[in-house]
């Protein structure tokens, strides 16, 4: 079945089905489905199926998101969609996509619309937003899991593949668990978060909501990457998704400071999770939860609720009543805060993070429940605080100490109930914990989401450089079959694969004998993506190779379309002076055989 990124993607390029249709089926599944609560608003069907239609006249080997629809959390700008934070009366219509969404659509990706959240992203639980509550789709008496509830909805049942939420505390995690989906937060910085409205703007990142850990990376690939309108934004390459490691260590909290709220099914359901991992060849190291735990605390006690405060104070002077009760009685408490209670809890943070490091020093990754339990709708509205206080018991310290997380489904309880782990590593881990996620997902042989969807076979990884080799990336002459090819092979190098950048390139067609093309970096979503090998060298033949280039070529690193950078050919900008802008071939060998 054609319901995964991977599956939608193969088939789109095969031809056995088009962008258009998929981008019609997910507005009939909206239709047929008939929760109002989980989209804030849709975009126009004729104008997202124009924009599909309009697809097909590009290369969909170069778009690693081709034709794939996508909601987006109300919080982050879709240009031409309201964006509300599910507050009617802070509602605003932006000029702009969001960064994240712009590089998405770069990618191929057609935005269907605006998913509902808890009121400015301040909740876990789904159920404080005027538009009403998403059904949970696995069991209808749960929440639906928040502040990210109608993109987690929308990715389950099947209405789109692919969803992005934030997550600040928990947010692009604990809806994943409620939905037995995938939830990938990512490393502060790594996604831009330009264009998207704040709940503590220190700690926020765009979150990925996706069937499979393969899906939500691929999406992370396409969106991540420094961004010059974000300060946060930090410049740290995603890399390669790895292979499941030999020796993989994962830290488990010490006997007794695990806290359930006395459920023993989600007890047993993560005694069971362990047990597969260490089946998976997985060793268990304790570690010392209590640091984390103390994090936690600093982030709704602390002076961090002050950046909710700033968000909508003021709204909250001038329309109160506007603001849902339990978000207004959050945010006020920021107000009361101090400089000196901000220093306080800064210096005690920077502690806690020196513990936290440590606890790293032995052991590859956390593995701990999403949440300790479940509640369901009923009990949360009876209990608004202190069970929403409960679901992040595991999550809330996560962006303060900077971690990367990924949330994996791990059960489905006997109460059929969704169980789910998480692994948490220091920032810059994104692509290893994906890496070991993958497997531990496919492993428990899950359906996908709510709609019953078996697990496609997990895809191979792309071939990587062994040893002493480096990859190199060639867009020229140095191509397969192409006239300096044999230059590689005299030096042993070995094809990895083919691929293509990033869309952030233009391509030059160079004075230059033999003819070479000239690659240059331009800003991020604003060129083309285009076609390029990657061979393996040796080190010492990579010395020769790279010794041995002339001006105006040079070797610098290149961003592919999936976020890894590789060094590769590149042009220096002054030779590009009166050469030919061959950017719309997406490709020397392209171009070359148009011209003949």
């Amino acid at each position: 079945m054609t319901e995964t990124v991977a599956a939608i993607l193969a088939a789109h390029r095969a031809g056995t089905l088009s962008p258009a249709e998929t981008v019609a089926r997910s507005y009939q599944r909206i239709r047929e489905h008939n929760d109002p609560a989980i989209f804030i608003s849709l975009r126009d069907e004729a104008d997202a199926l124009a924009e599909a239609e309009a697809l097909t006249a590009k290369n969909a080997s170069l778009l690693p998101l081709y034709g794939i629809p996508v909601a987006v959390k109300d919080n982050i700008d879709v240009a031409g969609l309201p964006t509300t934070a599910a507050c009617p009366a802070f509602s605003y219509l932006p000029a702009h996509d969001a960064t994240a969404v712009a590089r998405l659509r770069a990618a191929g990706a057609i935005m269907i619309g605006k998913t509902n959240l808890d009121q400015f992203a301040t909740g876990l639980v789904g159920v404080r937003s005027p538009y009403g509550i998403p059904n949970n789709p696995i069991r209808g008496d749960l929440i639906p899991g928040g502040s990210s509830s109608g993109s987690a909805v929308a990715v389950s049942t099947g209405l789109v593949p692919l969803a992005l939420g934030t997550d600040t505390a928990g947010s692009g995690r604990v809806p994943a668990m409620l939905n037995n989906i995938v939830g990938l937060k990512p490393s502060l910085g790594l996604v831009s978060t330009a264009g998207m409205v704040p709940a503590c703007r220190t700690l926020d990142c765009v979150s990925v909501f996706a069937l499979t850990v393969d899906d939500a990376t691929a999406a992370l690939a396409a969106m991540a990457g420094p961004d010059g309108a974000d300060p946060f934004s930090r410049n740290r390459p995603l890399g390669q998704v790895a292979s499941f490691p030999a020796n993989l260590k994962l830290g488990v909290p010490r006997d007794g400071q695990l806290i359930f709220f006395g459920d023993k099914a989600a007890e047993a359901a993560y005694a069971a999770a362990l047990q597969r991992w260490t089946a998976l060849g997985a060793t268990l190291v304790g570690f010392d939860l209590e640091p984390f735990y103390e994090t936690a605390r600093l982030l709704y006690e602390g002076p961090w609720v002050a950046e909710r405060y700033l968000v909508i104070r003021n709204l909250l002077a001038s329309s109160p009543d506007a603001i849902h009760p339990i978000t207004r009685e959050i945010a006020a408490g920021g107000a009361r805060l101090t400089a000196a209670d901000t220093f306080a809890a800064l210096y005690r943070l920077q502690t806690l993070r020196r513990i936290a490091e440590r606890a790293f020093a032995n052991i590859d990754a956390l593995v701990l429940p999403t949440t300790p339990t479940v509640y369901s709708t009923a009990q949360v509205l009876a209990n608004p605080i202190e069970l929403n206080s409960r679901l992040g018991t595991y999550t809330n310290f996560v962006n303060l100490l900077d971690l990367c997380g990924l949330a994996l489904p791990a059960s489905i309880r006997s109460d059929d109930i969704p169980f789910g782990i998480t692994l948490l590593a220091p920032a810059g881990q994104d692509a290893q914990l994906a890496g070991i996620g993958r497997v531990f997902h496919a492993d428990t042989k899950l359906t996908l989401g709510s709609r019953c969807v078996p697990q496609p076979p997990l895809a191979a990884l792309p071939v990587s450089a062994s040893g002493d080799e480096i990859a190199i990336a060639v867009v020229g002459a140095h191509l397969s079959g192409m006239v300096l090819n044999s230059e590689l092979k005299a030096l042993g190098g070995r094809l990895l694969e083919a691929t293509a950048t990033a869309p952030d390139y233009k391509l030059y067609a160079l004075d230059t004998t033999p003819p070479k093309p000239g690659l240059l970096r331009v800003a991020a979503g604003t060129g083309s993506s285009i076609a390029l090998e990657v061979w393996a060298l040796s080190a010492a033949a990579f010395g020769r190779f790279v010794a041995a280039i002339p001006s105006p070529m040079a070797i610098g690193t290149i961003v592919l379309a999936d976020g890894r950078g590789v060094k590769g050919f590149i042009v220096e900008p002054a030779a590009i002076d009166g050469a030919r802008d061959i950017s719309a071939f997406n490709g020397w060998r392209a171009f070359v055989a148009a011209a003949g």
